[in-house]
């Protein structure tokens, strides 16, 4: 990764005060503070991908407009309605019988599919009337994305990872998490507005997240099996980005809810690192932005922000601009009340 520092940027001081995963989750990706209720998750706020779904909509008619691969944590359409959430892929792409379920029709059932849309549809004008919460209109909204993926012969083409060399498939990494780097930018070749891939652990790790607390593992030991994979899945990407001419059409961002103790802690004798959101890092690459650079800077213990103290708005703010949201847009809450898609934040100057 080292290699392609000319191609990244790398955000140094972005901070906010949301102690927990699900407060700073909801932080991080509405610019809204969080509260680390117990679930169910219900959020306050939309988040940007259902915001961004929302306001950019489908790039290419019947392909969806965000794909999470396997999910998305924490996910947030709150008062923009359960069908802007993302379209989730959960199996495992490197495996040998990886396929997406019912994403092909028999031939015989394309007709029956027709009429039995045509039929829902001679009840849209009672379920308007009678619809009050916006649960009709989120059915609707899966209705139709089903429908579609069901009959898109380019949604199905572009899940086949056969269709790759295996040199190709090799540098990405034969793992869940290179596949899925892998067929996230097959997915925005057809089409696919947003993807997100999560990264919680790689094959033969002990640890299940990168929530390395000391009363778990050892974070050192887990970090010499992590990093290598992180390290291989990024330069993959990005190199393959660039060979494809995609570098100012894409961007891609590497990013957590929160960063870690600069401290190492010790329980029973064992290394860790606690929650600490007061000082993270996020890497970009692409996306037409200027590369090659760092973006603000932490104290010498890297716990606090030195220069250019940035907010998760700003970077929210940063990613809405560049997909064209207007950054003055409002949607009324669920008492009709209407609210900023972002309480604070403007783009970040240095990398626009």
């Amino acid at each position: 990764m080292a290699a392609q520092g000319d191609k990244l940027a790398i955000i140094r001081s972005l901070h906010h005060n949301s102690p927990g995963h699900v407060d700073s989750t909801h932080t991080v990706m509405t610019g809204y503070p969080g509260k680390d209720a117990p679930p169910p998750y219900r959020p306050d706020y939309p988040d940007f991908w259902a915001v961004a779904s929302k306001v950019c909509g489908e790039r290419v008619s019947g392909v969806p407009p965000h794909v999470a691969l396997p999910r998305v944590r924490f996910p947030g359409s709150a008062y923009l309605g359960a069908g802007l959430e993302a379209f989730r892929i959960r199996s495992d792409p490197n495996a040998s019988n990886f396929e997406v379920p019912n994403l092909q029709l028999p031939s015989q059932m394309t007709d029956r599919l027709r009429e039995r849309r045509n039929l829902l549809s001679r009840f849209d004008g009672l379920r308007s009337d009678i619809d009050q919460s916006g649960v009709m209109e989120s059915l609707d909204t899966y209705n139709r994305k089903a429908a579609e993926l069901l009959t898109s012969g380019k949604v199905r083409q572009a899940f086949d990872l056969g269709r790759e060399t295996p040199e190709v498939r090799n540098r990405f990494g034969r793992h869940a998490v290179g596949q899925r780097c892998l067929l996230a930018r097959r997915l925005v070749e057809a089409g696919v507005r947003l993807v997100t891939i999560d990264f919680p652990c790689v094959p033969g790790q002990k640890a299940f997240s990168w929530d390395d607390h000391a009363s778990v593992w050892n974070i050192f030991e887990q970090m010499k099996i992590r990093l290598p994979v992180l390290d291989q899945v990024t330069s993959a990407l990005i190199e393959d980005l660039h060979e494809r001419g995609m570098q100012d059409d894409v961007l891609f961002v590497v990013m957590g809810e929160m960063s870690h103790t600069p401290r190492v802690h010790y329980v029973k004798g064992n290394p860790g690192r606690e929650h600490w959101a007061r000082a993270m890092s996020v890497v970009l690459s692409g996306g037409g932005m200027t590369m090659g650079q760092p973006v603000g800077a932490t104290n010498a213990r890297g716990s606090l922000p030195l220069h250019r103290p940035l907010v998760p708005g700003d970077l929210l703010a940063t990613l809405y601009q560049y997909l064209g949201v207007p950054l003055d847009t409002q949607f009324n809450n669920h008492a009709g009340r209407p609210t900023p898609i972002l309480p604070e934040g403007a783009p970040i100057d240095e990398l626009i």
